[in-house]
């Protein structure tokens, strides 16, 4: 049995732990509010531009725009984006093991991979696979400039013709306890056929023009919409796991307590028999 001054030490420093991981969940939840209200902004503008676009797709000439040139697929470009620290429970392990199977699945030689946050860049550079780009270090002041910014790159490896297809996996909000890990594609731009009720509706100008110029928007807000899930998920992720951490500490505490207060009691009794001891050896 451990002695009281490594059971009493032990009690001190899980208590420090637990205050640092307390701290750490309400930091991420307040973070998680205002990126969740974010996300939550952008979601019905994001959708409602891929329904317009989803709609005017089959009238468009394919050709006549580089961004839905759909390829025979030989080459693609994965974009994981992760997050930068850990802490976050099995957030960037979900992510990563989702990316790394679909990349082995078609071939790691024949893919490009463009790595947001930190985790996914280490992770895929010390198992040497293709990084194009990787972008770190953003989130604390992460603004729509950022997706533009992300997203210039990746698209131009698609219209340059170096990939047939881009991929995008990243977390998806459901709600603080649940993130989903998905799967998406981002380029090329195809129509997905919907059974329902189909709506007439007059474009002006053209649906060329109109395709010509929200393509790019809508790409960009995809971007965003990748962005803000992630990091949202990445922040109920971390607050849900800190709470874990500051509910084990405090169990932790009380079964360190409960085995100090029995080897304290052992020492007492030890030293109230030899007190005893002595006196009937003296008598």
């Amino acid at each position: 049995m451990a002695n009281l001054k490594d059971i009493r030490d032990r009690i001190k420093s899980v208590k420090s732990i637990q205050k640092v991981t307390k701290a750490m969940k309400m930091v991420a939840a307040a973070k998680m509010r205002r990126a969740q209200e974010r996300m939550e902004e952008s979601r019905p503008y994001s959708n409602s531009l891929a329904e317009v676009i989803q709609h005017l797709l089959p009238d468009i000439d394919r050709d006549a725009l580089p961004l839905l040139d759909v390829r025979d697929v030989k080459r693609k470009a994965y974009v994981v984006v992760s997050a930068d620290r850990g802490l976050a429970g099995a957030f960037n392990t979900n992510l990563l093991k989702v990316a790394q199977k679909e990349i082995d699945s078609f071939g790691k030689e024949k893919v490009d991979l463009f790595c947001i946050g930190k985790k996914g860049r280490d992770h895929f550079k010390r198992r040497e696979y293709n990084i194009i780009t990787s972008h770190v270090d953003f989130w604390a002041d992460m603004k729509f400039n950022s997706a533009i910014t992300i997203g210039r790159s990746i698209i131009e490896h698609f219209t340059s013709g170096k990939v047939d297809e881009i991929h995008v996996v990243y977390n998806y909000f459901i709600n603080v306890g649940q993130q989903q890990v998905k799967s998406e594609v981002l380029l090329p731009l195809v129509y997905e056929e919907k059974n329902g009720v189909t709506h007439d509706r007059l474009y002006e100008p053209s649906k060329e023009e109109l395709v010509s110029s929200l393509i790019p928007r809508h790409l960009n807000v995809q971007m965003w919409k990748y962005l803000l899930e992630s990091y949202a998920s990445e922040q109920a992720a971390r607050m849900l796991s800190m709470e874990n951490a500051t509910t084990n500490a405090q169990d932790m505490i009380k079964d360190l307590t409960l085995e100090f207060n029995k080897a304290r009691q052992a020492a007492i009794t030890t030293e109230m028999l030899e007190i005893v001891s002595g006196a009937e050896a003296l008598a």
